[in-house]
């Protein structure tokens, strides 16, 4: 099976960045034992030929450290950032258990480019499965420093002691002990990570599997958690940017006189930026209102109807994922053959906090506040637009309210950063609903296109696979298919010239959600076609051990009781791997024939991630792609006409409401002897496949465009 791509971000438009050597970090934070170690190995198991030379691209020190403190807290300094996925604490966790204390003594100190090493961001499930591993080996080397310090102080050998809770003592001469925050007092020490740090055995965890509440819960809940918005310094002005009607619209003309009438507004106005400030956002909101913009806006050449046909027309020539065997062989061999199209249009980011930054500048020296996944990014790109060396250039990431990959972009914090310099005051740029929608890099529009057959035992012999414009990621099947071909077209979710009328990117698992809709939709209509039960037909062509896994157990968990469908239960299976991990689901729903309305009534979905960190955690995450994923199988659809977007909020743009929650039902497979896996995507993937397929059996008709609105559910009807 090829390796997913989870870490396919924009890597040739990133120049890493290490403002502060090691001696200056230790300069700054003061005694205690620090270890220094690089995130660069643990990706080299992962990566293509494109990542593999960006890693060597970078500097050969460090990524991140930890810091035992005098005072025996233990600090984990990371580029990461937490955006509602819950690293905070799983990271915290692992810390925590390799180094032998109690978990509410670790601080994380994320997304901070002052004192953070850098990091290329966090997206992509990534942060478990890379960031992971060399932050337990880290924990593992000062433990193995802390240990013979002790040793020195307590005089005896290293091998006759042992740790709990932060606390070293002599196996037989309990009283013989010595705190890790004794051992560090009036010390500066520094070691880099060795390749042979010992790690902790699984068998011995005492946090690490355990279901542990956030550590950022009680904050959030009471309103205590600061996000960038909440953010005020004195003086403080909030700016309103003039808009574009239209993607690639030109501005002719703008009138801003009486925008200036306003008392107390300033109007900045540069080739590339007109924009209102005011101390009171209401009256910043009533300037920008009396700004007159007149537009030029390009020729529409495609909207949502004609994209499909555009992008197969545009799309450059194919790359093959993967191969096997002989297709002509594979279709001679069939007893019967079936070949379909799928479409999914442009779906949006939509995170509760719209892309907000406040930018200071004091002298020669910025600081940012953003709600960002890539502060090192913002960090450069807001160090070139003001002309600024990189490190006069401070990014703090307080907490984010999600991203799903639309937060990778920092305009706003650009924008932020130009304003504060042209006005000498610290200055805000938080967008509109309607800002964040049309700035959004949607999730693409993508065409799937599959010709697959069978024979007399209802074995898979044919599969032809062809993906315009999602990306590869999911598009290689796990089924056992002597004959089979995948090839993507227009490489990924950035595009090639001309494909798409505006921006496009990475959307919660890029291209994992159509391509699995498109893969187990067709699976289903091939288990119906030769006449047997969708769980037994996937379960005949299955040799993966894991998905055999965790289809038996979702199924277990469900009840499933076979027949073929349709069957009029409404019942649908889905599976399929991301970020490393397999999940299977299964699903009840009801559908009203008459108005096309879908209630999805129960989902259970069975997940193997390795070694799961906190079940807590994964459970919410589990439960949040879920409810996610019913929006972009339902509803969720970017109407459009060229550059010109229609959906500017939550009015036509419909994300999933309460009333549509289903009974919500999830197993984890742990391996604790397994490498942790990604959480944070998989359980969105199967969504759509899943509620199609149980559309199917329920009325028997077979919906090939996601959403499946009850527009297009009745047209199906008809």
């Amino acid at each position: 099976m090829k390796k997913d791509d989870s870490l396919d971000l924009d890597f040739h438009d990133i120049k890493p960045a290490f403002p502060l050597s090691r001696r200056e970090f230790l300069r700054l934070m003061g005694g205690g034992l620090f270890i220094f170690f690089s995130l660069g190995d643990s990706l080299a198991a992962q990566e293509r030929p494109r990542q593999r030379r960006f890693r060597q691209s970078l500097p050969g020190d460090f990524n991140a450290f930890l810091r035992i403190g005098e005072d025996g807290r233990v600090s984990c300094f990371t580029g990461k950032i937490e955006m509602g996925h819950g690293i905070i604490t799983s990271l915290a966790q692992m810390l925590a258990d390799e180094l032998e204390v109690p978990l509410d003594s670790v601080d994380m100190v994320m997304g901070d480019t002052a004192v953070c090493p850098w990091d290329m961001g966090t997206f992509g499930s990534m942060s478990t499965r890379f960031f992971g591993p060399p932050l337990r080996a880290a924990a593992a080397e000062a433990r193995a420093v802390l240990i013979e310090l002790g040793a020195e102080y307590l005089q005896t050998s290293a091998s006759q002691l042992k740790v709990e809770g932060g606390v070293i003592f002599h196996k037989s001469q309990s009283q013989k002990r010595v705190t890790y925050a004794q051992l560090t007092q009036g010390k500066k020490i520094a070691r880099q990570l060795k390749r042979e740090a010992v790690l902790e055995k699984a068998s011995d965890f005492t946090i690490v599997g355990v279901p542990v509440l956030r550590t950022d819960a009680e904050d959030k809940v009471t309103g205590k958690a600061k996000f960038a918005g909440d953010i005020r310094e004195p003086g403080m002005l909030y700016a309103r940017i003039v808009r574009p009607l239209a993607h690639d619209a030109r501005l002719i003309s703008v009138d801003t006189s009486a925008a200036k009438k306003i008392k107390g507004a300033r109007v900045i106005e540069t080739d590339d930026l007109v924009a209102v400030l005011h101390e009171d956002p209401e009256l910043t909101e009533e300037a920008l209102n009396q700004v007159k913009a007149q537009w030029m806006k390009p020729v529409a050449k495609v909207d949502e109807k004609t994209i499909f046909d555009h992008l197969v027309k545009v799309a450059p020539e194919g790359q093959d994922v993967s191969q096997g065997g002989n297709l002509a062989e594979g279709k001679r061999i069939s007893k019967s053959v079936v070949e379909h199209t799928y479409l999914d249009g442009y779906v949006a980011h939509a995170p509760i906090e719209t892309h907000t930054a406040l930018a200071k500048i004091e002298g020669d020296n910025a600081t940012i506040w953003a709600s960002t996944q890539t502060p090192f990014r913002l960090q450069q790109e807001a160090a070139s637009a003001l002309g600024f060396p990189v490190e006069h250039v401070r990014i703090i990431t307080p907490f984010v309210g999600g991203g799903f990959g639309g937060k990778t972009r920092n305009q706003q914090g650009v924008e932020a950063a130009k304003l504060a310099r042209l006005s000498g005051k610290p200055v805000q740029v938080a967008w509109t609903r309607a800002e964040e929608f049309f700035y959004d890099t949607f999730r693409p529009a993508a065409v799937v296109k599959i010709k697959a057959g069978f024979n007399g035992s209802g074995l898979l012999t044919l599969w032809d696979y062809g993906v315009y414009y999602a990306g590869e990621r999911g598009a290689s099947h796990f089924y056992d298919i002597p004959h089979h071909r995948t090839v993507a077209y227009g490489g990924g979710w950035r595009g090639t010239p001309g494909s798409h009328p505006f921006g496009t990117g990475a959307w919660r698992a890029p291209a994992n959600n159509t391509n699995t809709f498109a893969r187990e939709s067709h699976i289903d209509i091939l288990a119906a076609e030769a006449g047997i039960d969708p769980l037994e037909f996937r379960l005949k062509n299955l040799k993966d051990k894991r998905m055999i896994r965790v289809l038996k157990a979702v199924a277990r968990k469900f009840g499933w009781k076979p027949a073929k469908a349709p069957s009029d239960r409404g019942w649908g299976i889905a599976t399929g791997i991301d970020a490393g991990t397999y999940v299977a689901h299964m699903a009840e729903v009801e559908v009203d024939k008459n108005t096309g309305h879908v209630q999805v009534k129960r989902v259970v979905c069975a997940q193997d991630m390795g070694l799961c960190v906190n079940p807590e955690g994964a459970t919410i995450q589990m439960e949040g792609c879920i409810t996610m994923g019913l929006g972009y199988a339902l509803r969720e659809d970017i109407h459009f006409k060229g550059g010109e977007i229609f959906d500017l909020n939550f009015d036509t743009y419909e994300i999933p409401r309460f009333s549509w929650l289903p009974r919500i039902e999830t197993v984890l497979i742990d391996d604790k002897e397994a490498a942790p896996q990604g959480g944070g995507e998989p359980a969105i993937i199967c969504m759509g496949g899943v509620i199609a397929n149980a559309i199917y059996d329920a009325i028997g008709v077979r919906i090939f465009q996601l959403p499946m609105n009850p527009e297009r559910i009745k047209q199906a009807l008809s």
